[in-house]
């Protein structure tokens, strides 16, 4: 495992990344854009526990466990700077009209220190697949080619897909990275609440099953 800094929040606190793998196409698994979801931060920290113990994926694989510490310390959906992180993407359907305060997408779009770490991992890295770790409705919202992936979840959580949240999303993940660059992104909305052990047992298990569909599939398109 290699740890670097992904990028610093507004109060300049590092946000930290970890990767496994030295060959294969790229995977980042990001947690904790909105600081009141940690059950995506459970979840990445409980594939990192498990990655110690064994790595055999033929992917190179970033965990970016929380992307928004100034939010998780105050348990709050949006950045130090009341920004909703997953608003503020430079997306072609940004705007900055604020339908409700915790959806607040800023001044200008890409405007967050946050974002500008994420959006240059993108650019630089340009991974063939996110899994982007929330909570809400239990649901797996999948954005581009990444169905086979929340397949494979659904079968062992009982989780939903769908292709559409139910609301406008502007600025966010989904459209940046899988409708703008064609990098199939799959947002998995845990159970908000849910015990952690819970997390341990059910969703992490569940990303590294699909890891192993993800991984057959796109070394096969690799060939």
């Amino acid at each position: 495992m290699n740890t670097s800094i992904f990028g610093l929040t507004h109060l300049q606190l590092p946000i930290l990344a970890y990767e496994w793998g030295q060959q294969g196409p790229q995977v980042l698994i990001l947690g904790g854009v909105h600081g009141n979801e940690s059950e995506g931060v459970t979840a990445c920290l409980g594939i990192m526990q498990k990655f110690q113990e064994k790595y055999t994926f033929n992917l190179r694989v970033t965990i970016v466990p929380c992307l928004n510490w100034d939010g998780l310390m105050k348990l709050e959906r949006r950045n130090y700077r009341g920004v909703d992180l997953n608003r503020n993407l430079p997306t072609k359907d940004w705007t900055n009209h604020i339908s409700e305060e915790k959806y607040n997408p800023g001044l200008a779009a890409n405007s967050e220190p946050e974002n500008h770490a994420l959006v240059k991992y993108i650019n630089d890295k340009k991974p063939a697949y996110i899994y982007s770790l929330h909570s809400w409705k239990p649901c797996l919202n999948i954005n581009g080619d990444s169905r086979p992936e929340a397949e494979v979840i659904a079968q062992k959580t009982g989780y939903n897909i769908v292709e559409d949240i139910g609301y406008p999303t502007p600025g966010c993940l989904g459209a940046y990275a899988a409708i703008e660059r064609q990098i199939p992104t799959l947002t998995y909305e845990i159970e908000r609440g849910l015990d952690g052990k819970k997390i341990v047992a059910i969703h992490v298990p569940a990303v590294i099953e699909s890891l192993s569909t993800l991984e057959k599939r796109l070394n096969k398109n690799e060939r």
